[in-house]
């Protein structure tokens, strides 16, 4: 078996970038913007995003690059899709562009709306010491009631794909029916806020478990106990039994992705929490 060396991997994630940067300067130039920056990469570098100067005023400039095979479906098109919904604080995507890197690559650019805000956080889970004031809390809770209640065919995750993680997570034995649905942001985590609030990445949603997006922030919260707890008092469905369902299906779905090396540091209480629960619904 080959071990990968570390200083060509570090190299080639630099040309990968560089490779990244023309892509935001040909999106910028295709829609007659001026990058003003920083650019700011996304999960793995799939993305890279920039505040952009146009005739009209400031916009949003992302770029997201896939390999050919997976780049269609609702994951490819979720930012634009979300233009249907309203009343929740989010960037609008304006234009679309799309073109390819050979049969191997595909890029997609959108122009975007600029919202102004800083996120709660520069990662997935909670920093120390965020406390959101009162009203940015009443101002999530509007936004994921009228989310939840947006009729949508857009799929986030269903039984099928509920019983895939929980599985792989828990064992064959355990089995979580999901009994009730709703229409979910399905990423709702701390990078993805903004004070003022507004919700960034739209990539994702569709119907899912109902619950997932309170479950979904309460165990990016897990780290900061008295965060989880505000999370928990503000979302009265993570103690219910479909709050406690949503809450093992997310835990499932971080455990796999700390798998891959996210967020590791959140597998201790992932785990712990997803032992309550199962006890609990035993």
């Amino acid at each position: 078996m080959t071990t990968a060396d570390p200083d060509e991997a570090a190299e080639a994630d630099r040309r990968f970038r560089r490779w990244m940067y023309g892509n935001l300067d040909h999106a910028a130039g295709h829609f007659g913007l001026t990058v003003t920056g920083p650019p700011v990469f996304g999960w793995r570098d799939r993305s890279i995003s920039s505040a952009a100067d146009s005739p009209d005023g400031i916009r949003w400039l992302r770029v997201v690059s896939e390999q050919t095979e997976w780049a269609h479906g609702r994951g490819w098109t979720g930012n634009t899709d979300a233009n249907v919904l309203t009343g929740i604080p989010k960037p609008q995507v304006l234009r679309v562009h799309e073109w390819a890197e050979g049969d191997w690559r595909r890029q997609r650019a959108e122009m975007m709306t600029y919202v102004s805000g800083t996120p709660c956080s520069p990662t997935d889970t909670a920093p120390s010491g965020l406390d959101p004031s009162g009203i940015w809390w009443k101002g999530l809770q509007q936004a994921v009631r009228r989310l939840a209640a947006t009729a949508t065919d857009r799929i986030n995750a269903d039984q099928e794909k509920v019983d895939q993680r929980v599985r792989a997570a828990f064992g064959e034995e355990v089995v979580i029916r999901i009994r009730n649905w709703e229409t979910v942001h399905g990423d709702l985590h701390w990078a993805n806020l903004l004070t003022p609030l507004s919700v960034l990445d739209w990539e994702l949603w569709g119907k899912g478990p109902l619950g997932t997006d309170a479950a979904t922030l309460y165990c990016y919260s897990l780290t900061s106990p008295a965060l989880a707890q505000k999370v928990r008092d503000h979302f009265p469905v993570l103690a219910t039994s479909d709050g406690r369902r949503a809450q093992l299906y997310v835990a499932a779905r971080l455990l796999h992705r700390s798998g891959l090396g996210d967020h590791p540091h959140l597998t201790r209480p992932l785990r712990s929490l997803a032992q309550q629960l199962l006890t609990s619904m035993a």
